[in-house]
């Protein structure tokens, strides 16, 4: 399996947008974990997509169970504010799935237990978090960087 992007739950239609067209653009194939908090026709999704929605390489899967039932041994690992280790001393595989947690709430528990590693953005003093589509894409930079 390739490295890949994974949306848990996506609130936001323009960040699923924005995401799916980075995956698109890198060769990345996008699986979104729904239900997601918007329609996939939504025009805010579309107008963010771009024409890359047809270009990229979406699976879509009903629950966060059967996305697991496609992942074989491949790791999952999770993009966490809870995390302790930054993202840059991460090393990543070439088949890693990276999992982005819905914009409103992350990932449950559950979710955050099942990963097989947790890393994060180091921020300035008092920041929260970042945009998710723009922390996918730094995380996803690096990855690609690394198994090249």
């Amino acid at each position: 399996m390739p490295l890949r992007l994974a949306l848990f739950e996506p609130d936001i239609p323009q960040n699923t947008g924005t995401l799916i067209r980075l995956g698109a653009c890198m060769g990345v194939p996008v699986d979104i974990i729904e239900p997601c908090g918007f329609s996939f026709s939504d025009k805010s999704l579309k107008r963010a997509g771009m024409d890359y929605l047809e270009r990229a390489t979406i699976h879509r899967h009903d629950s966060w169970a059967t996305f697991l039932e496609t992942r074989g041994s491949a790791r999952i690992i999770l993009l966490s504010t809870k995390a302790a280790e930054p993202y840059t001393g991460f090393s990543f595989a070439s088949d890693d799935t990276l999992l982005l947690g819905r914009e409103s709430a992350g990932v449950p528990d559950e979710v955050h237990t099942r990963a097989d590693a947790r890393v994060l953005i180091p921020m300035a003093e008092g920041a929260r978090s970042l945009n998710v589509a723009l922390a996918g894409a730094m995380v996803l930079g690096e990855a690609l960087r690394q198994v090249a």
